[in-house]
């Protein structure tokens, strides 16, 4: 038996989730279209050939529904038979949501499987947040003169066409304030200023008596200056040859050390509202291959990494250590990864560090 799942944690309720698994429009805007099967209650048809993994489309029968926790479908594609099963879990911060397929009859490749997991890990972790974040947005009652703002859920069409229980009130979400409608990124730029010249670098040639002003017949007269100039040229010319410059030639030649630094750069859409995608350049611009460097971003409270590409992560409270292959001399590496924050204003990370050494960009 084959089976393929995936989970993600989302800043938003369960019944908000719920209604993105179960309506049909939002469902066509963040995994496949739907189409209700003529003359059925619980048949629908998931257009999803074309889709990464995919080679036809589903015909699904709904077999268990617990709103809004558990739904489950019995699947048909191409001759092989799932099951498919979502469930919606209340978590402090907002719910998770876990999906797993159970192949009960036929085989899946294994390039198809794992471009049908990839499928499904894309909807859950890019997708489904925006509609989210979106539908969160469209919720927001902005009126003003009141305590706070409020949201009421509306009342959704499911699968089976029929509409919720009307004894079952919607909750009012308490939606934290929007504040900042513009917010701006800033950049800390680092400048190296070159050190001070050295103003006493020249020989300092003092005047010679014979070039002050005492016309006295003193030992301190220019006759007697002259003579002790010429008389002594190559006296003075070995003090004036280049003796220092065999000190300045580099008689340690090692290889340069490996020099890491690193850019941050929030790349999310401003449309996003709750979280946002967050991207790191490490460059290596010195001589030698950086085998082992590390990134450690710091998020503001209450903010969680649920994906990254291109390293390797893991978060202990709000610091999140980012790791991954050595990054060759002259040249870098680019990483991103996503942050669900409840709070809108939070759009990037309250600092980034590659070494001991602060990230640009932040």
């Amino acid at each position: 038996m084959s089976e393929i799942g995936t989970e993600v944690d989302l800043f938003h309720p369960a019944e908000r989730v719920w209604r993105a698994l179960t309506d049909r429009e939002l469902l066509a805007r963040w995994y496949a279209e739907v189409e209700m099967m003529a003359g059925t209650r619980n048949r629908l048809l998931l257009r999803t050939a074309g889709l990464p993994g995919f080679g036809a489309a589903v015909d699904a029968e709904v077999t268990e529904r617990q709103e809004p926790e558990l739904i489950a479908l019995r699947c048909l594609e191409g001759g092989r038979r799932s099951r498919l099963t979502c469930a919606v879990t209340a978590t402090a911060e907002g719910c998770r949501l876990s999906v797993r397929e159970v192949l009960e009859h036929g085989v899946w490749a294994d390039e198809q499987r794992e471009r049908r997991a990839e499928c499904y890990r894309q909807a859950l972790t890019n997708r489904l947040p925006a509609i989210l974040d979106w539908l969160a947005f469209q919720e927001v009652d902005l009126r003003r003169g009141e305590a706070g703002m409020t949201a009421e859920m509306p009342v959704t069409e499911a699968f089976d066409g029929e509409p919720a229980s009307a004894g079952r009130r919607s909750r009012p979400l308490l939606v934290a304030g929007l504040a900042g409608a513009a917010l701006a990124a800033g950049v800390a730029v680092w400048a190296v200023l070159p050190a001070e010249p050295d103003r006493a670098a020249g020989p300092a040639s003092a005047p010679t008596p014979s070039a002050t002003t005492t016309p006295s017949g003193s030992p301190r007269s220019t006759a007697s200056a002259r003579p002790t100039r010429t008389a002594t040229p190559d006296a003075t010319r070995p003090s004036r040859t280049p003796t220092a410059r065999p000190s300045r030639t580099p008689t340690s030649a090692a290889p340069s050390e490996p020099a890491v630094t690193a850019r941050y750069e929030t790349v999310s859409p401003p449309s996003r509202i709750f979280g946002y995608t967050g991207e790191v350049v490490v460059d290596n611009s010195g001589g030698a291959a950086a085998k082992d460097w590390t990134v450690v971003v710091t998020l503001a409270e209450g903010g969680r990494v649920s994906d990254a590409s291109g390293a390797d992560w893991r978060q202990d409270g709000q610091a999140v250590t980012f790791t991954g292959p050595p990054v060759k001399a002259g040249q870098s590496r680019t990483f991103t990864f996503e942050v669900r924050d409840s709070d809108p204003a939070t759009k990037a990370p309250e600092g980034c560090v590659v070494g001991d050494d602060p990230c640009a960009g932040l």
